[in-house]
């Protein structure tokens, strides 16, 4: 899981934000781990050592999420592997068991796609056969995930649920989610 990008709508680390209980890392990475198995973050060891998952350092800590999502892969110890970012607490474990088998009739990469046809790629489904191709373009300067993936060919994967994907990014949006 994805955690410690710069939180600057949000004004403090989304990441640390208190989430049902505990935080919303912890609470997204616990639907990852009842649906993967296990779970990791890739972020600052320092700073989210204490949230009870192993911390993977950022190979390019500040370049974004492609970064993470490459030095997850690098680190990922079985031939798939589940990255989604932590600001998006809609998130279930049977979605992203869902997810996960759905990608394994797939390629390199299984991406979901929101109501609107939006890829949702700080959710999906990467295999260890992309990262060539992840690394090449971001060596050449790429930093968007949906320019990097086209290297790829990603299976697409419709969700007719819109709010699975819905981002914590201000204090409103944190508010609005915890009403519901």
């Amino acid at each position: 899981m994805l955690v410690g990008g710069r939180s600057s709508r949000m004004g403090r680390d989304k990441a640390r934000l208190p989430f049902r209980g505990s935080t919303l890392a912890q609470w997204v990475a616990a639907q990852v781990a009842r649906a993967a198995g296990c779970a990791f973050l890739v972020g600052d060891p320092l700073r989210y050592g204490d949230l009870g998952y192993p911390v993977i350092a950022d190979n390019w800590p500040g370049e974004g999420p492609l970064s993470g999502i490459i030095t997850a892969l690098r680190h990922r110890a079985a031939p798939w592997l589940l990255v989604v970012a932590c600001d998006m607490p809609g998130l279930t474990a049977a979605f992203l068991g869902e997810l996960l088998a759905a990608a394994k009739a797939n390629g390199s990469a299984t991406i979901p796609t929101s109501p609107g046809g939006r890829m949702e790629p700080l959710c999906a489904v990467w295999h260890g056969d992309a990262l060539p191709a992840l690394e090449k373009a971001f060596a050449a300067g790429t930093r968007k995930i949906a320019d990097a993936v086209m290297g790829i060919r990603p299976a697409l994967y419709p969700v007719t649920a819109p709010l699975l994907f819905q981002n914590i990014n201000t204090p409103e949006d944190l508010a609005a989610h915890a009403a519901k």
